[in-house]
């Protein structure tokens, strides 16, 4: 039982999913929502979670906040390399492993959130994510998210200058506010109310609680004539995997 001051229940939140372009277990979480799950990722609240930059920081700090970081070591970043290019396998997904040199996540997070106040966050996410990990491009850099403009049909150069508009910046403190609002630590990281589910292997038990109280998000059957001629085709998500 849940409520607020005055006795008034807290309203139901939108049902979110917490990603990063930079994280590759949130790729393959999104691949998995979008490929299996098409209407609930439509009726989802898309939200970035990005690692701050300086400025980012220090306007976070003036607004309360604060952001869950920790430094990966060594041993854990060559267990993400060989885990995720399993699962990547597993999935029938290439894989081009990207290079950081001195990122500044606002350039592709910020990015998002000038194509998503455009309508086309979904097919930004798209392009962002098959450029990161199967083209192995820097998303850092503000030539390869302007190049999204012209598939988008948006302006490169408000694309490539989003980290630099003051109001993206603004709407990007109240995205880490949200994240810490959450309680998110890492992602992929999915919110129903106050249920949360951490790791692409959290993905089934998160379709699961939403479809059961929401049907009409749940993915038609199978047509039985066409599962007779196909062979069945799954999907292992039984490892787990998240960033954080």
């Amino acid at each position: 039982m849940s409520g607020t001051a005055g006795g008034r229940r807290r309203t139901r939140r939108h049902p979110r999913f917490y990603f990063s372009l930079r994280s590759p277990y949130s790729w393959l979480a999104y691949r998995d929502l979008t490929a299996h799950h098409p209407r609930l990722a439509a009726a989802l609240e898309w939200v970035p979670y990005f690692e701050p930059d300086e400025l980012s920081r220090k306007l976070l700090d003036e607004a309360g906040g604060s952001f869950p970081y920790t430094p990966m070591s060594p041993e854990k970043h060559r267990y993400i390399l060989q885990d995720v290019r399993r699962l990547a396998a597993e999935r029938g997904l290439s894989l081009s492993w990207p290079v950081d040199r001195e990122p500044v996540w606002e350039v592709p997070h910020l990015g998002y959130l000038a194509a998503a106040r455009h309508g086309m966050g979904p097919e930004y996410i798209s392009l962002a994510a098959r450029a990161r990990w199967e083209l192995g491009q820097d998303i850092c850099d503000r030539s390869v998210i302007g190049g999204f403009g012209a598939r988008l049909g948006l302006d490169d150069a408000e694309l490539a200058s989003a980290s630099d508009d003051p109001e993206l910046r603004a709407e990007g403190v109240r995205v880490l506010l949200e994240i810490q609002r959450d309680g998110v630590f890492g992602v992929p990281f999915f919110v129903d109310h106050y249920d949360k589910y951490w790791g692409v292997d959290r993905l089934p038990a998160f379709v699961a609680a939403l479809t059961g109280r929401s049907p009409e998000l749940a993915e038609p059957p199978a047509d039985p004539e066409v599962a007779l001629t196909e062979p069945e085709r799954s999907v292992d998500d039984g490892h787990a995997g998240g960033c954080g």
